[in-house]
């Protein structure tokens, strides 16, 4: 093996360990078990946290984290689990037991449409925030001054309260983080059916300020461990310290109740100010009913501990140093500017309004165990499917292909692992897609390599010339992808970003195995001289198809069919092309045991209001169990599942999924899915005119363009048929279809460049139905591949993977049929059917010189 192969080679072994390690443990072990098996000690009290958890397991096998946290009650776990540093933690318990869950869980995270759980999109009134007061300027004259607050401070504290509301539910590793400027996303996998309802109220619920007494002999009391006084609580808070010092759990015995009425809407304002020390300081200023009531507080307690509480839980616990009788406080201390500000911000309350839910997502456990299983189907018969086509087709150099693919998909894993990034039902169509597309650039080297042997080189050397003439394709065809993909990432919504992630890094992957791992293969066996010849099949000859012959009926025909079924679903369809994604609304898929006819379905919804209802039993293509979906107006989920089970208690409706989607988030998504559309085009034009010439690039849009609206069009025959509605995912598969047109042309329109500039001779015409000829192996065998891996989509994919295979199979046979028809087509009546300048210079060149070759 050659030094620079060596290396080369000692590369793919370290990324290939590093994923599998990456990937390592690929599942989640039993927290129960790792409970067990953790804990340092054992006594009677642990003992007894065993025998009541066995019951709850038996009952709620599903709910782990919740049983051990009822089991355990009020016991300290932390002297069983003393490797775990619990002791500077509010609660102790609640720390270790999502330490031992991280410890347990698999590199492989699931998202809720595959594990079932609760999603919620809940949007903060910042405008409750701002408050006005009159100031006088320099003129003499008073003016109204708003104070904007600080938003992202407020989010924060938000984000933070309803943190420690959804602990109260045992929720396993639940996520809860900023969308947005003024948006919070709250993720709960694995919540019981029957804690659904108490968990919307509880995250949208307003949050409550409280000023309460902190009791004069507080420290004795806690110090020497005495009981608590009737009509005060226990509160604990993380007081941190200066110099880097670990924080301090600060526990105060305080009132239950607020002192003097000094609770809910009371502070006009909070903010942080520099002191004459320059130290942070909070000032705040109370409105007219909070300011009476603070200054009869603070005159009648100076000395005494004010204790600041919001939702329940202790921030601060400041000494009253003198009567504030003008409403106006400060409170001083060893603060940082961080948390001054945080203070500050529990001061403003960001909760004081109730949060209003803009869209939530609801899927059952046992669906999402069915989208697994549909998943993994779809995966492994993509996987077999492709990989015995590449084996019969191209045999030594299909295996080769093989192998890359397989490192392709270790690669996919581990970085995906590494990253935390979660498994989406989209992002398991992203993995398939990007099996069906990894073979693309094997294809195009192997057609390549096929003919420089043809032209009697050696096979050392057609394959050298091979991966070097197939290098700019690959290069362009996948950076054209990635465009699309990348921008699905920055532009898509909630689980669209997974199948963005997964095609980038599947994409990124494939370029890597195609042109290291294969070269690396190939060059092992022919430096042992193992390799003697590449056998393969040759179905698709040298053809001489004058495909422009036909361009133009064919430009016509398939504009008009566009413009005619976009037409039909624009006005012949309208709002019912849409699914909730883009209109809002509440969608409810059941389960059933006997099925009702749609008539008396809608009669049963007309009768509660919802005359507008769009009703659809939807089954699998490989025949598994029907569904229905009923898609109806915002917030009226409920009336629908009571009317339903009321009118038609034989058919023992079951709720499966929920999805509400507020029209302001419809409105929104379906802004940002014509943005990315846009941006994708634009983006590829802009690569596409750099890298080829101008009249390439427009050539490529029109194709793209085409592609997308035919798909468009088609969908629209698909709703009326089938009742296929317009959603996220659909835009997700639009996409994936601009980054696969674009592929295909690239390949085109490199051999077009290509045959110019070696000064192939013939009009214009000629150059590119020769170009066509040329490709028409690697079209249909890299459409064909992909199209098998879609084909696995739409059979076993199931749930919202059957939209994007519906559509992205359209885009297949439009992609390929447009690259040909329409894009070729286009440029050759751009130039006006003459040669383009790309190479004019080349090919006076070659022709002065040939007399001095002869």
């Amino acid at each position: 093996m050659k030094n620079n192969d060596f290396w080369k080679f000692i590369l793919v072994i370290f990324i290939v360990c590093w994923a599998l390690f990456e990937t390592y443990p690929p599942t989640s072990r039993d927290l129960v078990k790792e409970f067990e098996a953790r804990a340092v000690h054992r006594d009677p009290a642990f003992a007894g946290i065993l025998a009541r958890l066995e019951p709850l397991q038996k009952a709620r096998p599903n709910r782990e984290f919740a049983n051990l946290q009822e089991a355990i009650g009020t016991n300290d776990i932390e002297s069983y689990f003393s490797f775990i540093p619990a002791k500077d933690h509010l609660y102790p318990n609640t720390f270790i037991l999502n330490q031992l869950q991280r410890d347990a869980s698999g590199k492989i995270k699931l998202g809720l449409d595959l594990q079932g759980g609760t999603s919620f999109l809940v949007e903060m009134d910042i405008t409750k925030l701002e408050t006005t007061e009159n100031r006088t300027n320099s003129a003499g004259q008073v003016e109204i001054v708003t104070n904007v607050p600080d938003v992202s401070g407020a989010l924060s504290q938000a984000v933070e309260v309803l943190r420690k509301r959804v602990d109260a539910f045992g929720v396993a590793e639940p996520v809860i983080q900023a969308a947005g400027s003024d948006r919070i996303l709250s993720q709960l996998p694995g919540l019981s059916e029957a804690d659904k309802d108490s968990a919307r109220s509880q995250i949208t619920n307003a949050a409550y300020l409280e000023f309460r007494m902190v009791k004069e002999d507080s420290q004795q009391i806690i110090d020497n461990h005495l009981p608590i006084p009737p009509g005060y609580e226990l509160l604990k808070h993380i007081e941190p310290q200066p110099n880097n010092l670990p924080p301090r759990i600060e526990q105060y015995v305080v009132k239950k109740r607020p002192e003097n009425g000094l609770a809910g809407d009371i502070v006009k304002s909070s903010m942080v100010v520099r002191g004459n020390m320059g130290e942070p300081q909070i000032d705040f200023t109370l409105n007219d009913n909070g300011a009476k009531k603070f200054a009869d507080v603070t005159r009648n307690n100076i000395g005494r501990q004010l204790a600041i509480v919001l939702d329940g839980e202790l921030q601060s616990a400041p000494t009253i140093q003198g009567a504030i009788e003008a409403g106006n406080g400060q409170i001083t201390g060893r603060f940082t500017p961080e948390e001054a500000q945080s203070l500050a911000n529990v001061l403003q309350n960001p909760l004081r309004a109730p949060l209003k839910i803009d869209s939530s997502y609801d899927v059952d456990p046992t669906l999402g165990k069915d989208s697994i299983q549909s998943g993994v189907r779809a995966s492994i018969a993509a996987v077999v499917l492709v990989s015995a086509f590449m084996l019969c087709y191209y045999w030594i150099a299909g295996l080769t292909a093989n192998i890359a693919l397989v490192t392709n998909i270790i690669i996919l894993f581990g970085v995906m692992c590494s990253i935390g990034t979660t498994w989406t039902l989209p992002g398991i169509a992203g993995m398939v897609l990007t099996i069906g597309m990894a073979v693309d650039a094997n294809v195009l080297i192997y057609e390549r390599l096929r003919e420089e042997l043809a032209k009697g080189k050696s096979l050392r050397g057609a394959i050298a010339a091979g991966y070097a003439r197939a290098f700019g394709t690959i290069f362009d065809s996948h950076v054209t992808t990635l465009i699309s993909s990348v921008i699905l990432i920055f532009k898509g919504t909630g689980e669209i970003k997974g199948f963005g992630v997964t095609l980038t890094i599947g994409v990124a992957a494939s370029l890597f195995t195609a042109l290291v791992v294969t070269r690396l293969i190939f060059n092992f066996l022919l430096d042992r001289n193992w390799l003697k010849s590449l056998p393969m099949l040759h179905i698709i000859r040298s053809t001489q198809v004058n495909f422009m012959k036909a361009a133009t009926p064919l430009f016509i025909i398939t504009w008009a069919f566009v413009i005619l079924s976009l037409g039909y679903g624009i006005f012949g369809r309208g709002n019912q092309l849409f699914g909730v994604d883009f209109l809002g609304g509440d969608s409810t898929t059941f389960s059933f045991q006997q099925k009702v006819g749609v008539d008396q379905i809608r009669t049963a919804l007309t009768d509660i209001g919802e005359k507008d209802a769009q009703i659809q039993y939807q089954k699998d293509v490989t025949g598994g169990n029907e569904t229905l979906r009923v898609t109806t107006s915002n917030g009226s989920e409920q009336k629908v599942e009571q009317a339903l089970a009321k009118q038609f208690p034989q058919a023992q409706f079951a709720v499966k999924m929920r999805q509400q989607v507020g029209a302001i988030v419809g409105a929104q998504i379906r802004q940002s899915a014509v943005i990315a559309c846009l941006l994708s085009m634009f983006g590829i034009l802009l690569y596409v005119a750099f890298r080829y010439e101008f009249s390439f690039a427009v050539g490529a849009i029109v194709g793209v363009l085409h592609d997308v609206l035919l798909a468009i069009g088609c969908y629209c025959i698909a709703n009326a048929v089938s009742g296929r509605q317009f959603n996220a995912t659909v835009v997700a598969a639009l996409l994936t279809i601009i980054g696969f047109s674009l592929n295909d042309k690239v390949v085109i329109f490199d051999r077009i460049r290509e045959n110019l500039k070696l000064g192939v001779r013939g009009s214009f015409k000629d150059v590119i139905n020769q170009a066509l000829n040329q490709t028409l192996s690697r079209t249909i065998i890299t459409s064909g591949t992909v199209l098998i891996a879609t084909l696995c989509l739409f059979i076993w994919g199931g749930g919202v993977i059957n939209d994007f295979a519906f559509t992205f199979l359209v885009g297949i046979i439009t992609g390929t049929y447009s690259s040909i028809y329409i894009a070729s087509a286009f440029v050759l009546w751009w130039h006006k059917g003459e040669r383009p300048t790309i190479g004019a210079s080349q090919v006076t060149m070659q022709q002065n010189t040939v007399p001095a070759k002869v």
